[in-house]
Formats: C-alpha cells, sequence, structure tokens
C-alpha cells in the first residue's frame, strides 16, 4: 500500500476527528485574525484623528502668529497656554527662516529658543508650502530636536505636524512644528490586545474541555455516518431482491393460472381451492415486489414522469368501473358524483395518476365495512380537486400525523385482519407531489375518511406554447 492510499483510506476513516482538529485551529485563529484586524484599522483611525487634531491646533494658533513674531515673549506665553489647555501637546515650536536654516523664537522647550535648526522636514514644509507629518518614539518635547536625539527611544508614541504660516499678504513668514501624544490611544489599544488573548485564552480551553466532555459527539458523527451507509446499502439491496424476485413470482403466477385452467389436465375442486389461495398469496408478494420497486426508484430519483393533459373524468370512470366488482364483493356501493359541467384538463402522469387513484380507492374499499366510497372532482383556481370519502373505521389524529411514513401500518383491532405493507400511501404522497400536488387526509374514527388530492390544471396558454 503507497502512501497516498494509505492517506486515503486514513483521511476518510478519521474525517471527523480531522475536522473538528481543524475548528479548534481555526477557530480561535479566526478570532485572533479579527482581533488584530480591527486594533490595527482602529489605531490608523485614530493616527489620523490625533494627525489631524495636530493639523486643527497649528491652525488655531497660527491664524495670528504672523502678528505675534515682533513680540517673542507674548508668543511664549500663547504657546505655554495653549499646551496647559491641550494635556496631549508636548511639544511646539515656532520658527521662522536665517539662512537656509531656521532660528526656534519660540517653544514649550525654552532651552531651544534661539537654537537654528536644521531639521530636514522644516526644508521640505517650506519648499512645499504643505504639511509635514510623521510619527515618531523620540522623547525631545522640542519638535526640533529630531535630528539631535536620533538614538533617543521611548514606548510612547508621538505625532509631529511642521506646517508653513503666511502673513496677511500670503507670503510665507515661519514654521509651526506640534507635537502630539498617542500615549492614551496606544495604551488603549494595548489594553484592548490583551483582552483578546485573554478571551481567545479562554475560549480554546472552553472549546477543548467542551470536546473532552463530549467525545460521544465524534462516535455519534461516526455512528450517524455508518448508519447512512447502512441505508444505502439497504436500498441497494431492496432494489436488487425486488428486481430478482420479480422474475420467479410472474413464473409462480403463469404456471399457477395454466393449472387451474386445466392446461395440464383436469384438476378437482379441492386442489382448485388450494391454488386458489397460493395465487391470491402470489398476488399478494407481487404487489409488495412491486411497492418495493417503486420505494426504490422513488428513492434513487429513478422515476420518470411524462406530464400530458389528461381528461380526469374519463379516467375516475374507467377506474370505478374497474374497483366497482371489489366494492360489490363488500356489499359496498362505490359512486362517481359526475359533475355537471366539463371539467378543465390536469396535468399529470397518466399511469402514475392511475396508480395513484387506484390505491386511495382500493384503500377506501379495503377499511370500508359497510356503506359506500363516493369519489368527487371540482376545479379550484388553479388546481384540480380530487375527494376519495368512505364510511369506514376512521383513523385517530395520532394516527394521522404518522399515515404517510414508510411502513407505518394502524394497528388495531379493525385493521388487525387486513392485509398491507404500508408503503401505498408513502408511494402514493411521493408521486403526488412529483406531479405538482398536494394530498390531505380527514378522518374520524367509527364515522369515516377523506383523502383530499390537489393536481395542477392544464391551462389554455400552455396550449399555446
Amino acid at each position: 500500500m503507497n502512501f497516498q492510499s494509505f492517506f486515503n483510506i486514513f483521511l476518510k476513516k478519521n474525517f471527523q476527528i480531522i475536522y473538528a482538529v481543524l475548528l479548534i485551529i481555526l477557530i480561535p485563529a479566526a478570532i485572533v485574525v479579527n482581533s488584530v484586524v480591527f486594533i490595527n484599522n482602529t489605531q490608523k483611525v485614530i493616527d489620523q484623528e490625533l494627525q489631524r487634531k495636530a493639523m486643527l491646533a497649528e491652525k488655531i494658533f497660527g491664524a495670528d502668529i504672523n502678528r505675534d513674531l515682533a513680540d517673542t515673549d507674548l508668543l511664549q506665553k500663547r504657546i505655554e497656554n495653549l499646551a496647559k489647555d491641550n494635556e496631549e501637546i508636548k511639544g511646539l515650536d515656532i520658527l521662522v527662516p536665517e539662512g537656509e536654516n531656521f532660528k526656534i523664537i519660540a517653544s514649550l522647550d525654552k532651552t531651544m529658543v534661539g537654537q537654528v535648526s536644521k531639521y530636514l522636514n522644516n526644508t521640505i514644509a517650506w519648499h512645499t508650502e504643505d504639511a509635514i507629518a510623521f510619527s515618531t518614539t523620540s522623547p525631545s518635547l522640542s519638535t526640533q530636536k529630531q535630528e539631535m536625539n536620533v538614538l533617543e527611544k521611548s514606548d510612547e508614541r508621538f505625532w509631529v505636524m511642521v506646517n508653513p504660516f503666511h502673513d496677511d499678504a500670503g507670503t510665507k513668514v515661519g514654521l509651526i512644528g506640534i507635537k502630539i501624544s498617542s500615549k492614551i490611544i496606544d495604551d488603549l489599544a494595548s489594553q484592548n490586545l490583551t483582552r483578546s488573548i485573554i478571551i481567545l485564552a479562554v475560549t480554546v480551553v472552553i472549546v477543548i474541555l467542551l470536546l473532552a466532555a463530549n467525545t460521544r459527539l465524534f462516535q455519534y458523527a461516526m455512528l450517524f455516518r455508518k448508519l447512512k451507509e447502512v441505508d444505502e446499502m439497504k436500498d441497494e439491496f431492496i432494489s436488487m431482491a425486488s428486481h430478482e424476485l420479480r422474475t420467479p413470482i410472474t413464473g409462480i403466477k403463469g404456471y399457477l393460472s395454466m393449472v387451474l385452467d386445466g392446461s395440464f389436465g383436469e384438476v378437482n375442486q379441492e386442489v382448485k381451492d388450494k391454488l386458489g389461495i397460493v395465487t391470491e398469496e402470489a398476488k399478494r408478494l407481487d404487489e409488495l415486489v412491486g411497492d418495493l420497486l417503486d420505494v426504490s426508484r422513488i428513492e434513487q430519483q429513478r422515476v420518470k414522469l411524462e406530464i400530458v393533459p389528461l381528461n380526469l373524468a374519463q379516467m375516475i370512470q374507467k377506474i370505478v368501473n374497474e374497483l366497482k366488482v371489489v366494492a360489490e364483493g363488500k356489499k359496498l356501493k362505490l359512486i362517481y358524483e359526475t359533475p355537471t359541467e366539463s371539467l378543465p384538463m390536469i396535468k399529470a402522469d397518466e399511469n402514475k395518476l392511475s396508480q395513484v387513484l387506484v390505491n386511495l380507492v382500493g384503500n377506501a374499499i379495503k377499511y370500508t365495512l359497510k356503506g359506500k366510497v363516493t369519489l368527487t372532482t371540482t376545479p379550484k383556481e388553479k388546481m384540480m380537486e380530487i375527494k376519495i370519502a368512505d364510511t369506514g373505521i376512521g383513523m385517530s389524529a395520532k394516527a394521522r400525523e404518522r399515515l404517510f411514513e414508510k411502513f407505518y401500518r394502524i394497528k388495531t383491532k379493525d385493521t388487525a385482519n387486513i392485509a398491507g405493507t404500508g408503503l401505498g400511501l408513502w408511494i402514493t404522497k411521493q408521486l403526488v407531489q412529483m406531479m405538482g400536488g398536494e394530498i390531505y387526509v380527514d378522518s374520524i374514527e367509527n364515522i369515516g375518511t377523506q383523502v383530499t388530492v390537489l393536481l395542477p390544471v392544464y391551462e389554455e396558454k400552455e396550449k399555446k406554447k
């Protein structure tokens, strides 16, 4: 056995366990990915908001800054007041051009006042006339100490913005550098990540504990798969056995008929009576095999229907004429209340509909001890309603709930001696539904039963197609 074959067998036998292990891995992994993506996206949005806030602070502060350039003391005081009202502002510098560089004339870091800054971002912001924003971990309060504190790092992040400002004539006169701390936001993101990891760990533990405590789930899953396989094998066996039984039963019936007809010589009455019983039993066996074949074909979706327009009244009258002898043998009346007006054509498979009606009318006769069986047909919008009502033994509400189940038969003292397989009504319902119809049953014990079948009407527009 090569590795590929071994792997395929192992995978087939342990599919449920492998599936469960994958779930244990994938569910927490999905939670992790979701948490990380959510936190990262949230942090990006927050960073954008901090950046926007820095720009807004610069605009508010820089609105009249060009008027205060001559009074550096006033400028210094304004900077300190702004920082006092906004704790997240950690650095604020005012710079004016001096040659190719810039001189700091006011700053939150007073040690930087009077210093000349060669900071590259200043030059870029000045020549592009656009704000320069970036994130940094330098703890220096001044925005201009970046080039002097390259190696100075901290766990805190800051947003730094350098933006030119203009005089009333629109001429560039200087730069504003502002630094805003993102510590609060970063701490919050870190806390969320820690909580997510804790929740993830608890989730994994719970999943593992549930699986450990419910190992029977895997056994049930495997049992379900085996039951499904057994059910498929059962269907295949029924199909094969039914086909194999049909041929000898046909032969038995044929030879019995020939014996009773005298084809093999004279047979006395006593032998005929016994052979008559055998013939009836062979007929019952043939019907059972037929029902099993129908069940097999329906479950394997091998039933082919030929839906054509049919004259329902003629079909019902033909079935009534055929079954009237059976009804009269039980001293019952079999009546078809022919409608006074012509009925519209219906859409159905002729053979299958005949099978349905024969089964329903036959059942009504079988379970009626005295009285009558009545058939009526009535158009109902786009459907044709067929009712088969009898004055038979009826059934309870509980029995009606399971009436269309496979192999189900009502077990009472009245039905004990009535032969049947419990397949007829299941087959009938399947065929009716396959033809686009519906079937209902109403019944009262010791009063009677009424079966209603609805089938689609063949409309005129369909004729034109």
